[in-house]
């Protein structure tokens, strides 16, 4: 006969509502858990969907996640000429927020460079790439865009062709992809009276300079659009995305472009690392000290509970002295009781969890390593908290039923 489970059958009630409270304690712990992965996993998720091999990035900047960066796009040609270069990328991403029925609606616009990247590395769960190169745009299901939806930024009108799953910035707000010289039309977007007083006064300028007054002529392209001025450059880019050639050495290439002033060129990883170590950094860090602090209260509230389930057991743990009972019979009725404890507070944590953790507005990403993780800490709890019951219950003399 399992003395353990004859007391929790004797006193279901209590024990179940022990476990639930337990379970929910544990719950919390395994969501710490999943947040500080999930916030991780957001945070690299564009690193690793892009599969570069290399970020060339602004001069003295560390990439488009951690701080601004603008390159020009015209970078792209000088790149591929570059020895070991198979592919070079211009890369734009930036973050908008609009008004959508009257509530705020904030997404992150990634630019693709089209047509040599229309989209098929991002995990489609429903239409199709962009395959014409203005107004399509493919995103996120968590924005709550139906295929075929028109939305309108700035001047244009972008048609829904495309939807993806789990698609988010490192700050946790979905994703919009577009052809890239539709990105930098949203990101450079300007009302016509700006756009008219710009003009004006560039003509002014013009005017009131030596060029202006020798050539009258200028004076009216002055007044033209600025990409059919050719003095000005194209709209920068982000960064530049390099793809190596089959057997290219990485360190090669970027000792080459160690030597242009005007750049500087990191690895994935350390794109990776820029992240981590920056803008995630004190969220990760507080993530887990809250998830050490709940630990921490998860093992004092379980010896809490199983001491005072050894204090209600004092006479039968002295009847069971009186008859002869031996210590190990003692110490395995209480250990076993805090285990079996442990174990329902963990399944109904990992049911919880299942069923509340994916309508959290961020993700919540359990992974196989978490529940390991937190199934450990739970038997560690479980025999540490039998501790302080097991030394109450061997204080228990045996004449202890007479009184």
């Amino acid at each position: 006969m399992n003395l353990a489970a004859q007391d929790i059958r004797h006193n279901g009630g209590r024990f179940a509502l022990t476990a639930a409270g337990i379970g929910l304690l544990l719950m919390l712990v395994l969501g710490m858990g999943g947040i500080y992965s999930g916030l991780v996993h957001e945070a690299t998720l564009l690193v690793d969907r892009l599969e570069a091999d290399l970020w060339v990035v602004q001069h003295a900047t560390r990439g488009p996640f951690a701080e601004i960066s603008r390159v020009p796009a015209n970078l792209v040609s000088r790149l591929e000429a570059v020895p070991g270069v198979a592919r070079a990328r211009r890369f734009v991403f930036h973050t908008i927020q609009r008004e959508r029925h009257g509530q705020p609606w904030r997404f992150s616009v990634q630019g693709l460079d089209w047509p040599g990247d229309p989209g098929t590395s991002l995990p489609l769960i429903a239409g199709r790439p962009l395959a014409h190169a203005h107004y399509e745009m493919i995103a996120d299901r968590s924005l709550g865009l139906p295929l075929g939806e028109k939305v309108r930024l700035g001047k244009e009108t972008y048609t829904v062709v495309g939807l993806t799953r789990g698609m988010a910035s490192s700050s946790g707000d979905p994703m919009a992809f577009f052809t890239l010289r539709d990105a930098q039309a949203v990101q450079f977007d300007l009302p016509g009276e700006a756009i008219r007083l710009e003009r004006a006064a560039r003509q002014a300028r013009a005017a009131a300079g030596d060029l202006g007054r020798q050539q009258p002529g200028l004076l009216d392209r002055a007044d033209l659009p600025s990409a059919a001025l050719p003095a000005l450059g194209p709209p920068t880019v982000s960064a530049l995305l390099i793809s190596l050639g089959p057997g290219a050495d990485a360190a090669t290439v970027i000792r080459t472009l160690a030597g242009w002033p005007d750049i500087s060129v990191y690895t994935a990883q350390e794109q990776r690392d820029f992240l981590l170590r920056g803008n995630v950094d004190r969220a990760r860090r507080q993530l887990g000290l809250f998830r050490v602090i709940l630990v921490f209260v998860s093992a004092i509230i379980m010896a809490l509970i199983i001491y005072t389930l050894t204090l209600d057991k004092a006479h039968d743990i002295a009847m069971l002295k009186l008859i002869g009972a031996r210590n190990r019979v003692i110490v395995g009725l209480i250990l076993q009781q805090a285990l079996l404890l442990g174990a329902v507070g963990y399944a109904i944590a990992w049911a919880l969890g299942e069923w509340l953790f994916p309508a959290f507005p961020r993700l919540v990403l359990i992974t196989a390593t978490d529940r390991a993780m937190l199934a450990g800490i739970v038997i560690l709890i479980s025999v540490a908290a039998s501790g302080l019951g097991i030394w109450k219950a061997l204080r228990i003399q045996p004449n202890t039923i007479l009184s």
